[in-house]
């Protein structure tokens, strides 16, 4: 790792940055610890009998003593995790933070002495590149002062003087050349030793140093994590006595000796009654029905039957407004919309089911744990909340029958179509006559009047000879387009009609948003079929019919 001196400074800090986390998570464990145990405290003084008060002489039951008892032990238990904040204060957090501030003081040493050495490398090069370009230079040197000696050697015009000068310069040149070759060579020699020592011997020792430091760091925090465990270890069979004693406390309740001190406390003396005597009032007495109440008892049939008579009002399958609340089964719904609210309240309550029955597995375990284990608890104590939640399951599932039998009866009346015609279709089948009459909100004919139901009948059915005549008291729909059945449609519900798949009908009323087209075969026969089920094609120059 000769070369990787950067990422191993990084790679230290972060191990400093690491130990300083788990101090910091430490020093919280601590702060849970302290604040858990005053607020076991403080609830155990908030149920502590007052001292003078009527409180006082209701511990004189088994029962209160008994929970007079788990209090005190509460209290004990509080203490105990006080003892654990404690020792990990001292055996952690104080001992993490002094060492986190040496290893700080020793990283910082060897790193110093790690640029220390890289400084000097970088320096021996400096000078061995320095020398190298002066021998370099030198020999240049030397090279054109020879050439310069030979010229003027062989130029005869030259005197003897000038050749001489020459000859003496291109001399010192090459003196001076192996005066830079020898010091180069030397340089040489020194850097390759120093660069030797450095990458063999300086920087292995102090790498050698960062590792047995990141070691230590290693080996301490392992060991902090050790005695983390061990704090909490040597409290547990403390913490064991104290919900023993609350167990026996608990065990020393005696139902019969608090019922006979109840006896003694509130008992009278007095003997109970003896048997009350009869009294014959006998006498002969006429008994008659008077006028008023013959006529009282005669206005109230009159008013029963008239309360209870039909209405004459229109009656149809169809509703486009919904004002309020609707009924607990959907009924006032499109059937296609009446399954899926239906579905989806069946998947609601699988899911509610579902919870129930978790919560019941997760306490029907913690039931074995005390079972095998009773210092850890009181198994008895979630029997209650048992019976709650099989109770809640058989009121949820009994819900799920109900609206999955809604469900089932909805599926049964819908038509039978391919999966691409209900991709199609999002609008659905009208309801049936039933549906509309548990909804007691305002009604809405198809053509667009308003009616009010007043029938309190539980079934209610108009004759076909009132529908029809309400046909027979409207001016004919003209025709606004023909349309194609990509469908058969059966039409069992008033104001439906038949259609079979390919036919071609007159459109006289546009789909108005309630998913239902009004279309006519004839001048006798029109009625109203799902949108989804044909294809429209409207004409806008369309006259009458």
């Amino acid at each position: 790792l000769q070369d990787q001196f950067d990422n191993l400074e990084k790679h230290t800090q972060w191990g400093i940055d690491v130990l300083e986390k788990y101090i910091k998570f430490v020093k919280e464990r601590t702060e849970i610890e302290l604040s858990y145990a005053k607020q076991l405290r403080n609830l155990s003084k908030k149920y502590q009998p007052k001292k003078n008060s009527k409180e006082e002489e209701e511990y004189r039951y088994t029962s209160t003593r008994a929970f007079l008892a788990t209090l005190n032990e509460m209290n004990d238990y509080a203490g105990q995790h006080e003892v654990i904040s404690e020792n990990m204060t001292s055996l952690i957090t104080g001992e993490l933070t002094r060492y986190v501030q040496e290893l700080k003081q020793e990283r910082k040493s060897h790193f110093h002495d790690g640029r220390k050495a890289q400084q000097h490398i970088e320096t021996c090069w400096k000078q061995l590149e320095a020398s190298k370009r002066r021998f370099e230079r030198d020999c240049k040197e030397a090279d054109r002062a020879q050439q310069y000696f030979e010229k003027m050697d062989a130029d005869i015009n030259v005197t003897k003087a000038d050749v001489e000068k020459a000859r003496q310069q291109a001399q010192l040149r090459h003196q001076m050349a192996e005066d830079s070759k020898a010091e180069y060579s030397s340089t040489l020699q020194k850097f390759n030793s120093e660069q030797h020592d450095h990458y063999y011997t300086h920087i292995p020792n102090i790498f050698q140093k960062i590792q047995e430091m990141e070691e230590r760091r290693i080996v301490r925090i392992g060991e902090s994590m050790k005695t983390f465990a061990e704090v909490d270890r040597q409290v547990i069979p403390i913490i064991g006595k104290c919900l023993d004693e609350i167990t026996k406390a608990a065990e020393s309740i005696d139902h019969k000796n608090d019922s006979q001190l109840v006896i003694e406390a509130f008992k009278s003396g007095f003997e109970p009654p003896g048997d009350v005597d009869f009294e014959d009032f006998t006498q002969p007495m006429k008994r008659t029905v008077s006028e008023s109440s013959l006529s009282n008892s005669r206005g109230d049939g009159k008013s029963e039957l008239k309360f209870g008579g039909k209405s004459k009002g229109k009656l149809w399958p169809f509703i486009k407004k919904n004002k309020g609340a609707g009924p607990e089964d959907f009924s006032n719904l499109p059937p296609e919309q009446r399954r899926k609210k239906l579905q989806q309240k069946v998947d609601e309550l699988n899911k509610d089911i579902q919870k129930e029955m978790d919560q019941r597995d997760a306490l029907t375990k913690m039931k074995d744990v005390y079972i095998k284990n009773p210092q850890m608890g009181d198994a008895a104590s979630v029997d209650h909340r048992l019976a709650e939640l099989g109770q809640n399951i058989e009121k949820l599932r009994l819900e799920v029958q109900k609206f999955e039998g809604w469900l089932a009866e909805v599926e049964g009346r819908l038509p039978m179509r391919t999966e691409q015609a209900r991709r199609q279709s999002g609008l659905y089948e009208a309801q049936n006559t039933s549906a509309v009459n548990s909804c007691a909100q305002d009604r809405e004919s198809p053509d667009g009047s308003y009616t009010e139901e007043q029938s309190q009948e539980t079934e209610m059915k108009v004759p076909a000879t009132d529908f029809d005549d309400e046909f027979d008291d409207e001016e004919p729909l003209p025709t606004i387009g023909t349309c194609k059945a990509l469908y058969t449609f059966e039409g069992q519900n008033e104001g439906t009609i038949s259609v079979a798949e390919g036919e071609m009908l007159y459109v006289i009323e546009e789909d108005k948003g309630d998913g239902w087209t009004r279309i006519r075969r004839n001048e006798d026969e029109e009625g109203y079929v799902p949108t989804s089920y044909v294809e429209v094609y409207l004409d806008k120059n369309a006259k009458g019919a």
